[in-house]
């Protein structure tokens, strides 16, 4: 009596052999696609929270921001972030003054992308503002660069106590989630 020698010790036809070579090689292609699926996923997920735009924690970016914030920013905000005095209360003119861009002004309430608006088109009413709303806030889209915008950006948010940077940070993240 002659025992079956097992699968793998068993003659193949061509024919059997070439099924098996095409199984072989669909599982093999599927197996690398399995991996190349994940591998993306896994760098996706990695970098899909995009770094912020205005980084108060990227040393060089604040450092460019400080400069241009003196030059195009001060004379309103204040050398010190801490605007004009009384900028609760309406000028003589019906425009409010510059609000402060430290702690205890209303900046940090915005996400970037509308401080990026403000800074770069001005206080548009009715997009930035409530209509007919009239500001001595001046768009610099055509005087700064989009690099020099998210610096000056920075600048103004490394002043921030850490609470208040998370708080801004989820502003605008949850801004983009809309």
């Amino acid at each position: 009596m002659r025992r079956d020698p097992g699968p793998l010790l068993r003659y193949r036809g061509p024919q059997e052999m070439v099924q098996q070579d095409t199984r072989n090689r669909i599982g093999v292609g599927f197996l690398a696609a399995s991996f190349a699926f994940l591998v993306g996923a896994i760098i996706y997920a990695q970098f899909s929270e995009e770094k912020p735009r205005a980084d108060p924690g990227d040393a060089a970016q604040v450092a460019r921001g400080k400069p241009v914030y003196a030059r195009h920013c001060a004379a309103c905000h204040g050398a010190g972030l801490q605007g004009q005095p009384d900028w609760r209360e309406k000028l003589p003119t019906g425009r409010m003054p510059a609000p402060p861009h430290d702690a205890s002004g209303h900046t940090w309430h915005h996400p970037d992308a509308v401080l990026f608006g403000i800074t770069r088109q001005g206080l548009v009413p009715g997009r930035y503002a409530p209509p007919n709303y009239q500001s001595d806030m001046p768009a610099f889209g055509g005087t700064l660069s989009d690099d020099e915008i998210w610096a000056v950006l920075a600048f103004i948010k490394s002043s921030w106590p850490e609470k208040i940077r998370r708080a801004q940070a989820d502003i605008t993240r949850d801004s983009l989630r809309r």
